[in-house]
Formats: C-alpha cells, sequence, structure tokens
C-alpha cells in the first residue's frame, strides 16, 4: 500500500498541472452549485414582487451565467496545462474562441431578458386587465434584439483588433450598393417601421382599404410583410411598402356604430307622419344602448315615388358589431310597431295607372 501511495504522490508531483486544474473545476463546480442554490431561493420571492424586471433578469442571468463560469474555469485549466507542457502558443489559437464564447454568452443573455421582459410585461398587463398595444411592444422587442445582436458583433470585432471605423465605413458603402440593389426589400422594411412607429393599426385590428381589395383581421406585422386574415378565413399577405401608398380604414377604433336608414310610410298617412316622427324619436332617446352625447335625430326629409320617408340617425354605445346588429333589430321592430300603433303602414313600391279615357269591355 505504502509503494502504491508513493507512486501516486511521484505521479503528481511529475504532472503538477493535475492540481491546480482539478482545484479550478472543483471551485467551479462549487461557484456552479452556490448559483443554483442562490436561484432557487431568490427567484420564488422575486416573482412575488409587483416589479417585472428584477424576476426577468434572475432568469435570463442564470444559464448564461452558468456556462460563463464554465468558459472562465475551462480557460484557467487550457491556461494551466499550455503552461507546463510549454505550449503558450496554444493559448493564443484558444483566445479567438474564448472571446466569441464570451460574446455569445453575452448576447444569449440580453436575447433571453428582452424576451422575458416581453412576455412578463404583457402578462402584466393581462393581469390587470389593462389595455395594451402588443404591436408597439413587439416592436420595441424586435428593434432591441436587432441592437444587441449588431452590438455584440461589434463587441467581438473590437478583441479581434479591427478598426470599428473602416468596418463602419465599408458598412455605409455596402449599404448604399445595397439599397440600390434592394429598394422594394427596403422599402418594405421602412414600410413595416413606419406602421410600428404611426400605429395604424396594430395586432388583433380589423382594417380595410378602399384603394385595394384588402379586408380582415390581421394577424401579424413583420419587417416585410403584414399577414391579414380574411372573413373566409383566407390570409393575405401584403407587403408592408403598400401601406405607405393607400389609405387604411380601422374600423376596431371607432367610438361608436352608426345607425342610419329611411323608413317610408303611405301618402295616405301623411297627417300621422308628426306623431310617429316624434314617438320614434323618443323612443331612441329612452333605448338604453343609444349614446345620447353624439348627434341624434329622426326627421321627415323625403317626398319618396310611393312613400313619404323619415330619417333615423343615431349612435349605438356598443362597437361590437353583433351586439350592434341586435340594438339595431330592436330599433327597426320597435319603429315598426310605433307606425302601426298608429294606424298606418309601411308603403312599399305601387304604380298607378292614369287612363284619361277610360276602360270599356266590348261584349
Amino acid at each position: 500500500m505504502d509503494d502504491q501511495a508513493t507512486e501516486i504522490t511521484n505521479l503528481f508531483l511529475h504532472r503538477g498541472w493535475m492540481i491546480p486544474v482539478l482545484i479550478i473545476i472543483a471551485l467551479t463546480l462549487l461557484v456552479h452549485f452556490i448559483i443554483s442554490r442562490f436561484y432557487k431561493r431568490v427567484y420564488p420571492r422575486l416573482e412575488r414582487t409587483n416589479l417585472a424586471w428584477d424576476s426577468s433578469l434572475l432568469k435570463s442571468l442564470i444559464r448564461p451565467l452558468k456556462v460563463f463560469i464554465w468558459i472562465l474555469g475551462l480557460t484557467f485549466s487550457i491556461q494551466v496545462l499550455a503552461f507546463h507542457m510549454d505550449h503558450e502558443d496554444f493559448i493564443d489559437l484558444f483566445r479567438p474562441l474564448r472571446d466569441l464564447l464570451f460574446v455569445f454568452t453575452m448576447l444569449w443573455f440580453s436575447l433571453r431578458f428582452i424576451k422575458n421582459m416581453e412576455i412578463e410585461h404583457s402578462r402584466d398587463q393581462r393581469s390587470k386587465k389593462k389595455r395594451f398595444d402588443k404591436t408597439t411592444v413587439r416592436a420595441v422587442c424586435q428593434i432591441s434584439r436587432v441592437i444587441a445582436i449588431m452590438l455584440a458583433a461589434l463587441v467581438f470585432l473590437q478583441t479581434r483588433n479591427v478598426n470599428l471605423s473602416a468596418v463602419l465605413a465599408f458598412g455605409g458603402a455596402g449599404g448604399l450598393i445595397v439599397g440600390l440593389a434592394a429598394k422594394d426589400l427596403l422599402g418594405n422594411f421602412f414600410g413595416g417601421l413606419m406602421i410600428y412607429l404611426d400605429r395604424p393599426f396594430s395586432v388583433g385590428d380589423w382594417i380595410q382599404s378602399p384603394d385595394r381589395e384588402i379586408e380582415g383581421y390581421v394577424e401579424n406585422i413583420g419587417w416585410r410583410l403584414t399577414r391579414i386574415r380574411t372573413f373566409a378565413k383566407r390570409p393575405i399577405y401584403v407587403p408592408n411598402g403598400i401601406f405607405s401608398n393607400i389609405s387604411v380604414i380601422n374600423p376596431s377604433r371607432m367610438s361608436n356604430r352608426q345607425i342610419k336608414t329611411r323608413v317610408g310610410i303611405r301618402y295616405d298617412d301623411a297627417p300621422k307622419m308628426d306623431v310617429i316622427v316624434k314617438e320614434v324619436e323618443e323612443m331612441i332617446r329612452t333605448h338604453p344602448e343609444i349614446d345620447t352625447d353624439k348627434f341624434m335625430m329622426v326627421r321627415f326629409d323625403e317626398f319618396g315615388p310611393s312613400s313619404l320617408n323619415f330619417l333615423i340617425y343615431c349612435f349605438t354605445k356598443t362597437t361590437k358589431w353583433a351586439d350592434y346588429m341586435l340594438y339595431q333589430q330592436d330599433i327597426y321592430l320597435k319603429t315598426i310597431q310605433i307606425i302601426e300603433k298608429h294606424g298606418a303602414e309601411c308603403a312599399f313600391p305601387t304604380t298607378t295607372l292614369h287612363i284619361p279615357e277610360g276602360v270599356s269591355l266590348k261584349q
């Protein structure tokens, strides 16, 4: 047993790199364990706070931080090995990979944090039953991701001692060439950017265009295309650049829905027109689903070919199409009841044939 112990001791002394490497790996495992225990204890408490960023930050940090710790441990281990084996040039070969891993870890953390903040913010707004603009949140997150990727690329180039001024100058000239070659693509890109900034519509809105055969619900707003689902459940993929040249109607943002119709009674019922109009107007004013703060009126306004017509003009409180149709139906039915209550009748198209000489039948 003593001989075996002596041989093991001599092996460790002969290979002096093993002890430092084992110590580094042990410390890395210890730090990894401490971080895991810290996360399991602290994260449930942060979830109970009213802040969204603290839990998102810790949740986004935990995995990249563990990978970062292991990258440090492996880096120190490789340096120890290279020093003991007199291959210090190997460190120079490993350094680009190490820098790339460090930058990748930071980018990974940034993208995770942006994604978790998007999820937590949306969840927080829904739990508080607050209305928020999903399109704006998505746009801010997408722009943040692009900025994070660009910064990570610039940081990595800086670690490789690349002249950033030359890179930016080359990027400007290259951007001009690409812009001329792909102006439609860039037009759609900036069209999408204008949609995010001006916000003429958002995801979930019902839109229509009188200039094009476009009508339906917005499902997704991308950087190049906007996907619209028609009422027939067919998708329409519209390049964003088109929205810069057409007018768009957004019925989803209407404050009220309009009821506007003409009702005709017979010419024989002309003496009853005044009382019918007044009673229909009173019925509308007292209707619980009619917005009396908006302009409304019931007026006799037209001598038709076969009827005396009066106009019903008002606005409902609701903007939901199904509810609007129900309340409009109720207004129409009550109008018919008022007309019949006064002994009048709704007119229908009639034609009177006048024969000056009369008609005679010959046997």
